[in-house]
């Protein structure tokens, strides 16, 4: 049996944070896994320019809800489901997802929780599990089952590695080149030939 595990943001989504970042207009907030290696200190330095310029939970949700899936992820996403079993892992949060898993068909989701305070901020963040989308892979192999991996960022590469085999989707330049070994795709039918092959 055959499970195929999805990074979310750059593979189905658009970046969140950088959409965000257009709304509120803080170029700094533009900066991703893409870019960031070490994600607590990304993410620290997210809640501090969030808490520094006044933006709440309900208003990075608002920008959220108006984002629509990348062309094709719902019916690429579609086609893989009829094929393999399917999970989204994600560093993003369960906050953020409401809207997202609707436009998406509700695929299976583990990823991450936000603290607020009583003024609606966010006071900091719950990962699930460190390195919780590696240990997700293994735990499905530990099962018995078949795991293939897909993503883009810095954050996704021990996931991949942790897999039976592990795909870069639309890599930005320097990633692809530094970790040249992992099969690299382009575009959603290329993504779906490598993962079901």
């Amino acid at each position: 049996m055959l499970v195929c595990c999805l990074d979310l943001e750059g593979v189905l989504f658009p970046e969140i944070w950088i959409n965000v970042a257009q709304a509120v207009r803080i170029k700094e907030l533009r900066l991703t896994t893409r870019d960031v290696p070490d994600y607590d200190v990304l993410m620290k330095r997210r809640l501090w320019i969030l808490r520094s310029n006044r933006i709440k939970l309900k208003d990075v949700q608002r920008v959220i809800a108006r984002m629509e899936p990348l062309p094709g992820a719902r019916s690429f996403l579609e086609k893989l489901r009829s094929h393999s079993q399917v999970v989204i892992l994600s560093d993003t949060y369960y906050e953020f997802m409401g809207p997202v898993m609707k436009k998406l068909g509700y695929p299976p989701l583990f990823c991450n929780w936000l603290k607020t305070n009583g003024q609606g901020y966010i006071a900091g963040y719950c990962m699930r599990q460190k390195n919780g989308k590696e240990k997700a892979v293994k735990a499905l192999k530990a099962v018995g089952l078949r795991v293939k991996a897909a993503g883009d960022s810095y954050n996704d590469l021990a996931m991949l590695k942790a897999a039976d085999e592990g795909i870069l989707f639309k890599p930005p330049a320097h990633i692809e080149k530094e970790y040249s070994h992992f099969r690299v795709t382009k575009n959603y039918p290329q993504l779906l030939k490598a993962l079901l092959r």
